[in-house]
C-alpha cells in the first residue's frame, strides 16, 4: 500500500479535523476537505488565538505543522506532490477519511480542493494560448532606436563593465532561434550582466540596473515568452480572449515567439523587446508583460535606446480584452440577456446569477466563433440547446445541466476540456462522480478514492 494511502501518515490530521469540527461532523452529511502540496495545505481547524499583546508563534501552530508534515512525508516517499482528502463521520461513528487522487487529466480546484477543469483532451490548451502574432506590414524601428548612440552611452554610465563576445551573443541567438535585435547586441556587448562578473559585489549589480533602467538579466537568461511560458488553468484560461484593437501598439497576445523577455522592473513584471508590434508599434519596442495578468502586454518606450536615454516613465496596456462584443457577460448586472450578446465576434459567453426566469440560449445557436459557455446552476431554460453550439472547446455547468446531457446522450464531442459549477454547500463525492462519467466519455484517466476508517481512540 502506498505510503499516502496509508492511515498512519493521516492520524494526526484526523485528530485536529475531528477535535475542531466535531459537531459539524456529526451532523448528516457533515463533511471537511482539502488539500496538501508540498509547500501548502488547507487545514479545517481553527487557527490559535494568542493571549492579548503577543504574537502568534511557531510553536502555536506545531500541532498543524507536524501533522501536515507527516502528510508531505507521505507525498515525497510517493513521489507525489499534492493530495487532496476530506474528512467525515462513518454510521457506525469512526471517522472516515478520503484521500482523493485527482489523476492527470485534472486540474486542482481553485475554489474547491477537489475539482478543476477536466482535460479531456490530453495536451490540448485553450484558444488565445494557441494564437499566433498576425503579421503588421511595415513594421519597422521606430525613429529613437539608435544601437551605436546606447553603446556609447551604456560604456560612459558603465566603463568597468564586462561585456559579451560576438560568440556568446551568437550562442544565446541559437538557444532561442532568433536573432538578437541590434540594440539588444548593443548592450550586452557592454555587459553581460553574469552575477559571477560581479564577485558578490550587490553595488555593482545595482550600478547596471541603474544604467539601463530595469533589473537586468545576464545574456544566458533571456527567454523567449511565448503563450507556454504564461500558464494558466482552463477554467480562467478559456475566458481570455485575444483582441489587438487597429491601432494598438502591442498585440493583446498570450505571448509570442517574437517577445524577447531581457529584464524585470523589480515588481515581477517582465521586459521584453517585441519583434511582433501591433499595428500602431514599432519593432524593437520595448514591452512590459504584466505578472498579475495572463493576457496582453504593456507599452513601456518605443525603443530600448528611447527606455534607456529618455527614461519615460510608466507603461501603458491597451484595453482589457475581456469586453464585448468578444467577450460577454449576462448576469444580474446586465438586463441585455443573451440576446444582446449575440453577435458574430462573440467567443466567450458567461452567464451568471441573474433574476428572472432561466435563459434560452437559441440567440447563440450557430455562431461561427463562440468556443466558451459557462452557465451558472439553474440559469439554463434547456441545456439540450447546448448541441446547438458545435465549436465548443470549453464547458462549464452545474451537476444537474451535466446530468441532463449525460442522460441524453448530447455532451458536445467538440469539448477539449469541461468544468463542473458547484453552488453552495454541496457533497464532494456525487461531485467527484459526475467528474469521472464525464471523464470515461473521453476514455481518460479518472479520479480514484482511497476510503480510510479509524475511532481516533485517544488514549494511542
Amino acid at each position: 500500500m502506498s505510503s499516502i494511502r496509508d492511515l498512519t501518515a493521516w492520524e494526526p490530521l484526523l485528530r485536529l479535523v475531528r477535535d475542531a469540527n466535531a459537531e459539524q461532523l456529526a451532523a448528516p452529511g457533515g463533511c471537511f476537505t482539502g488539500q496538501i502540496t508540498l509547500g501548502s495545505w488547507t487545514l479545517p481547524a481553527p487557527q490559535p488565538r494568542p493571549e492579548p499583546g503577543r504574537a502568534l508563534h511557531v510553536a502555536d501552530m506545531q500541532d498543524q505543522f507536524t501533522a501536515v508534515e507527516r502528510v508531505q512525508d507521505a507525498l515525497r516517499a510517493d513521489g507525489a506532490s499534492s493530495v487532496s482528502y476530506m474528512v467525515e463521520t462513518a454510521p457506525d461513528g469512526k471517522t472516515r477519511l478520503h484521500v482523493v487522487d485527482l489523476g492527470p487529466a485534472v486540474e486542482h480546484g481553485v475554489v474547491s480542493p477537489f475539482v478543476g477543469a477536466l482535460l479531456l483532451v490530453e495536451g490540448a490548451v485553450p484558444e488565445p494560448w494557441r494564437r499566433l502574432p498576425e503579421e503588421v506590414p511595415g513594421a519597422v524601428p521606430a525613429p529613437s532606436a539608435d544601437p551605436a548612440l546606447l553603446e556609447r552611452t551604456l560604456r560612459e554610465r558603465l566603463p568597468d563593465a564586462l561585456g559579451a563576445t560576438e560568440e556568446e551573443i551568437a550562442e544565446a541567438e541559437a538557444r532561442l532561434g532568433v536573432a538578437l535585435p541590434d540594440e539588444l547586441k548593443a548592450l550586452y556587448r557592454v555587459t553581460r550582466a553574469r552575477w559571477q562578473d560581479w564577485s558578490g559585489d550587490y553595488a555593482a549589480q545595482e550600478r547596471v540596473s541603474k544604467a539601463v533602467g530595469c533589473e537586468l538579466f545576464p545574456l544566458d537568461g533571456l527567454y523567449v515568452a511565448d503563450a507556454q511560458s504564461r500558464p494558466c488553468p482552463w477554467q480562467f484560461a478559456a475566458d481570455d480572449a485575444v483582441v489587438t484593437a487597429p491601432d494598438a501598439a502591442v498585440q493583446g497576445l498570450v505571448g509570442s515567439p517574437g517577445w524577447i523577455v531581457f529584464g524585470d522592473n523589480g515588481g515581477g513584471d517582465r521586459l521584453a523587446l517585441d519583434l511582433t508590434p501591433g499595428p500602431g508599434g514599432h519593432t524593437g519596442q520595448v514591452i512590459v508583460i504584466d505578472h498579475e495578468r495572463t493576457i496582453g502586454a504593456g507599452l513601456r518606450a518605443d525603443s530600448l535606446t528611447d527606455m534607456v536615454i529618455d527614461r519615460p516613465g510608466g507603461w501603458h496596456q491597451d484595453r482589457d480584452a475581456d469586453t464585448p462584443p468578444v467577450v460577454a457577460r449576462v448576469n444580474i448586472r446586465d438586463l441585455g440577456g443573451v440576446e444582446a450578446a449575440a453577435r458574430p465576434e462573440l467567443e466567450v459567453l458567461g452567464i451568471g446569477g441573474r433574476e428572472g426566469e432561466p435563459t434560452s440560449l437559441a440567440p447563440v445557436v450557430g455562431l461561427p466563433r463562440l468556443r466558451t459557455l459557462t452557465a451558472y446552476p439553474g440559469t439554463l431554460a434547456d441545456p439540450l440547446e447546448i448541441a446547438g453550439l458545435t465549436g465548443l472547446e470549453y464547458l462549464s455547468l452545474g451537476p444537474e445541466d451535466w446530468r441532463v446531457l449525460l442522460d441524453a446522450g448530447a455532451v458536445p464531442r467538440s469539448l477539449s476540456a469541461a468544468g463542473i459549477q458547484v453552488q453552495g454547500a454541496q457533497h464532494p463525492l456525487p461531485v467527484l462522480d459526475l467528474a469521472n462519467e464525464l471523464l470515461a466519455l473521453w476514455d481518460r484517466p479518472l479520479i480514484t478514492r482511497t476510503v480510510l476508517e479509524d475511532d481516533l481512540d485517544t488514549d494511542r
